[in-house]
C-alpha cells in the first residue's frame, strides 16, 4: 500500500487485461510520508544499508524474529527479512526476502536479507529498464569512476 500511494491492490503474478480494483486504505500523503521514512532504513546509519541499490532510492523495513518452539521461543533460531520497494520516488517493484534460520553469527534482517534484496532488486530494475531516480548519487559515482581530469 505504501508503494501504491495508500491503495490496496490484489497481488498477482499474472498479467491482467483490466486494471485491478484499488481500495483506498490511507491518503497518498500518508503513504508518501511513510515511504520517505522507510528510505532512512537503507541509508548510512540505518538498519539495512546493504539493501541499497546503486543509482536508486530504496525504501524498506527490516525484521528479525525468534522462531517459536514448544514452550516459547528459541534463543538461537531466527527468521530474518527485508521488505522493500524501488525506486522510492515512484515505486515500480516491491520485494520481500525471508531467510529461514540464517547462520548463528549473523541473523539480523538488514545483514542477512538486505544484501539479497539489493542483488535481486538491482537485477530486476535493470531487466525492466527502470530509470534510476538517485541522480546526485549517480553523478558522484561517475566522477569517481572517471578519475582525475
Amino acid at each position: 500500500m505504501f508503494a501504491n500511494d495508500g491503495y490496496r491492490v490484489p497481488v498477482t503474478l499474472l498479467s491482467r487485461e483490466e486494471q485491478a480494483q484499488r481500495i483506498p486504505v490511507f491518503t497518498p500523503a500518508v503513504a508518501r510520508s511513510v515511504r520517505t521514512m522507510m528510505e532512512s532504513v537503507v541509508k548510512k546509519g540505518g538498519t539495512a544499508p546493504m539493501a541499497a541499490v546503486q543509482g536508486y532510492r530504496v525504501a524498506g523495513k527490516t525484521g528479525t524474529v525468534h522462531k517459536s518452539v514448544a514452550g516459547g521461543y528459541a534463543d538461537d533460531r531466527y527468521v530474518s527479512l527485508f521488505a522493500g520497494m524501488a525506486p522510492a520516488s515512484d515505486p515500480r517493484l516491491v520485494a520481500v526476502v525471508v531467510i529461514n534460520e540464517p547462520g548463528k553469527d549473523e541473523h539480523y534482517g538488514g545483514l542477512v536479507a538486505g544484501p539479497v534484496f539489493s542483488s535481486v532488486m538491482a537485477g530486476a530494475l535493470r531487466l525492466l529498464n527502470v530509470t534510476p531516480d538517485d541522480a546526485p548519487l549517480l553523478q558522484t559515482e561517475l566522477s569517481h569512476q572517471e578519475g582525475p581530469a
